[in-house]
Parts: structure tokens; C-alpha cells; sequence
């Protein structure tokens, strides 16, 4: 088992800019992409960015150019870099992880980000 433990989250104004962070434990060799995902009140979990070990990288083309996402391997820890941020991207923002088959085995348990305008 891996365990997710996300941080970071809190209110900012528009505009303004947050990083969230996701520290992996456990069985972390089982895991190739980390990501994060995004889910508003009664709708769908939504891709934020993803990154693989080799730190191939993937955005939603609604974050692209204002949020980065990175990751340190030696502390199993990934990064997101919110910059820019707008009252839309107000969310509950889950840290992911994935296995090498590119399925999404793990969640973390949640951290909110509120953009107010």
C-alpha cells in the first residue's frame, strides 16, 4: 500500500499564487506517475497535471501556463506550483498516485484551495 499525505491548500485571492505538496510512503516503488486532480461539489474528478518519474509531464489545457508540476524523487514528493490562480480553480485538490500501467491506485485525502475574487 502507498499512503498520500497532501498540504498546502488555504485561501488566496485571485490572481495570487499557492503550492500544494503530496509526500508518498509505503510500497513507493510500485508507483511511476504522481499527480494531481481537482473535484468541485457534485461533479466529476478532473486531471490538474500528472508527472512521471522521468518527469514527463502532462497539464489540463485549463491550468497550462499557470500551474507547474514537479517532483523530487529521492523524497517521493511532488509539487504543485499554482500561480496566477482564478476564482474557478477553487476545488478540493487531490494528490494521485500511479502505477506503471497508468492507473490511478491511490488518493490522498484532500486539501482545498479557495481562490476569492
Amino acid at each position: 500500500q502507498v499512503q498520500l499525505v497532501e498540504s498546502g491548500g488555504g485561501l488566496v485571492q485571485a490572481g495570487g499564487s499557492l503550492r500544494l505538496s503530496c509526500a508518498a510512503s509505503g510500497r513507493v516503488s510500485s508507483i511511476n506517475a504522481m499527480g494531481w486532480y481537482r473535484q468541485a461539489p457534485g461533479k466529476q474528478r478532473e486531471l490538474v497535471a500528472t508527472i512521471t518519474r522521468a518527469r514527463s509531464t502532462n497539464y489540463a489545457d485549463s491550468v497550462k501556463g499557470r500551474f507547474t508540476i514537479s517532483r523530487d524523487n529521492a523524497k517521493n514528493t511532488v509539487y504543485l506550483q499554482m500561480d496566477s490562480l482564478k476564482p474557478g480553480d477553487t476545488d478540493v485538490y487531490y494528490c494521485a498516485g500511479l502505477s506503471w500501467l497508468g492507473e490511478l491506485d491511490y488518493w490522498g485525502q484532500g486539501t482545498r484551495v479557495t481562490v476569492s475574487s
